[in-house]
């Protein structure tokens, strides 16, 4: 049996009575004799932490990174480089996500810089609306949806969805 875990065979037959079963094995009678083992499950016996730390370097070695293969992820799941200031600025609480606080005098400076960004993007690719206060890719699509019924006429006011669409 294992220390670390407290349960007392007073715990275990109270923790039973409180869901109605009288015994463990009563738990899995639902499962069809079929699908079971039938036998005790060989379990290796547990490894000190060095071993296991090489155990598992071992394992890890054996992959393949994406970096030395090709890759036809997609999704965002491909070579690229962030450059070392992004990582950093990325701690910076102002910067951690496009929601803003409730605060007015504290959302203000943030606002201010999405507006700013969203404007000059706009400026750049010649888009009369662009969005960047949102949380990830499908609240985008979700919102460029939205905005396209808005705009569009009653009769034509259907958004079709690619099944190829990232599921994200």
């Amino acid at each position: 049996s294992m220390r670390y875990i407290p349960n007392t065979e007073a715990d275990k037959a109270e923790m039973l009575a409180a869901i109605g079963v009288s015994s463990v094995d009563e738990l899995f009678r639902t499962i069809p004799e079929d699908l079971r083992l039938g036998r005790a499950l060989e379990v290796p016996r547990g490894l000190a932490e060095a071993d296991l730390l090489a155990h598992l370097r071992a394992l890890a070695a054996k992959n393949v990174a994406s970096s030395d293969a090709v890759s036809f992820l997609g999704g965002g799941v491909y070579r690229h480089t962030v450059p070392t200031a992004v990582s950093q600025l990325l701690l910076r609480g102002e910067l951690y996500t496009a929601y803003t606080p409730y605060q007015p005098e504290i959302a203000q400076g943030t606002l201010q810089s999405i507006f700013e960004f969203q404007t000059m993007v706009s400026e750049l690719i010649g888009a009369d609306v662009v969005n960047a206060s949102l949380y990830d890719g499908s609240t985008a699509v979700a919102e460029a949806a939205l905005m396209a019924l808005r705009l569009a006429p009653k009769a034509r006011a259907r958004v079709l969805v690619s099944e190829a669409i990232h599921p994200e």
